[in-house]
């Protein structure tokens, strides 16, 4: 086996950046090290978000280099610190990456082995130095993460698909935002984005909760007709972007919607986002929780009259994650309806391209 210069043994493999423009590569490092506050892990499975090749070239606010990429996943405990008590050795926990400063009045949080700041939503001093002490992610045999960003799965060990489990993050975020939504059973919810990851996981979620309907709003017609396939209570709503007509098919798809979670990514224009707010009924909710970096001409006069509630919602809670794996266990929230595909560590920038074209229920999952 290969020395460094220091002579320590290069042990694992994984995915790395050397510099914001080197691109991933694959690389040969050494074991994570345990140290005060963490655990280290064996990563049993991480999924490859569809806009992962776009981060990498550069689309995205930077990080910090060199730097394992991965914000989350699953992993198995292999050993703690003396002062971590929430996670034991052999647990098998999910890693959201979310790292939080714990100043609750002043919130500042970053995440690990990724873009994503929380709090105010631009870097501080803090997130910097966050990002700089626990750098580096999952995409890898083996990591070390805080142990504020784990949270232990009771019975999971027993799970047979930890593939499928990499899926848990991206619920998370999806049930914070239908949570934050107060979306309970007989509702209607509509999902504006649902042909994205991000989007099929709020129409699981929704349907989970016992939503009457499920109007699942986007452009891709295979992925909204694979949405469809679920279940009775998926209506779909194709975009056509046309605000006017969007925001009147999604009103019309199943009655007066009484919540609307927009999972937009990047879009072009905010129209599509807007048809979601013209559909809501008075007294509605309105839940933003995507990547749309526009501006919304959010008019106030028919805001107030109408008493709608808009709420902001960004990565999750740990009792939020904990119910959803409940769910899991029990069967109300099924994840075989994944069209998953794994890859390995030794081709990244095939990985990243086959990550590029999933949508909606297709998902990418490195199992290293």
């Amino acid at each position: 086996m290969a020395l460094t210069a220091s002579g320590a043994l290069l042990a694992m493999k994984a995915w790395q950046m050397t510099t914001p423009e080197g691109g991933l590569r694959l690389a040969e490092l050494p074991d994570p090290v345990l140290r005060g506050g963490g655990a280290t892990l064996d990563v049993l499975a991480a999924q490859i978000p569809a806009y992962t090749e776009v981060l990498v070239a550069g689309g995205r606010s930077g990080f910090p280099t060199p730097i394992v990429l991965g914000p989350g996943g699953i992993g198995r405990v292999t050993a703690t610190a003396d002062d971590v008590f929430g996670v034991r050795p052999g647990d098998v926990v999910v890693a959201n990456g979310l790292f939080r400063s714990g100043r609750t009045a002043q919130p500042e949080e970053a995440l690990l082995g990724w873009t994503g700041i929380g709090g105010e939503g631009r870097a501080t001093p803090t997130t910097d130095r966050i990002r700089a002490v626990w750098r580096d992610g999952l995409y890898a045999e083996r990591a070390v993460q805080p142990e504020r960003t784990l949270l232990a799965l009771p019975g999971a060990t027993a799970y047979p698909a930890p593939e499928r489990l990499a899926f848990l993050p991206w619920l998370g975020i999806a049930g914070e935002a239908v949570e934050r939504a107060g979306v309970g059973a007989g509702q209607v919810v509509a999902v504006v984005g649902a042909t994205g990851q991000l989007g099929a996981a709020a129409v699981l979620v929704a349907l989970a909760r016992g939503a009457a309907t499920v109007v699942a709003v986007g452009r891709n017609r295979g992925a909204l007709d694979a949405l469809a396939a679920l279940d009775p209570r998926v209506a779909t709503v194709p975009l056509t972007g046309d605000r006017r007509a969007d925001g009147r098919a999604i009103a019309g798809a199943a009655g007066p919607v009484d919540a609307v979670i927009d999972t937009l990514g990047a879009v072009p224009s905010p129209d599509p986002t807007m048809a979601g707010y013209d559909a809501v009924r008075p007294d509605g909710a309105w839940v933003l929780v995507g990547g749309v970096r526009q501006e919304l001409p959010i008019p106030y006069g028919d805001f107030m009259h109408r008493r709608l509630t808009l709420r902001g919602s960004w990565m999750y809670r740990e009792a939020t994650v904990l119910a959803l794996w409940s769910m899991i266990r029990s069967g109300v929230l099924d994840l075989s309806v994944l069209d998953v595909t794994t890859v390995g560590l030794d081709d990244p920038a095939g990985a990243l391209s086959a990550a590029s074209r999933s949508r909606g229920l297709g998902v990418v999952v490195l199992v290293p």
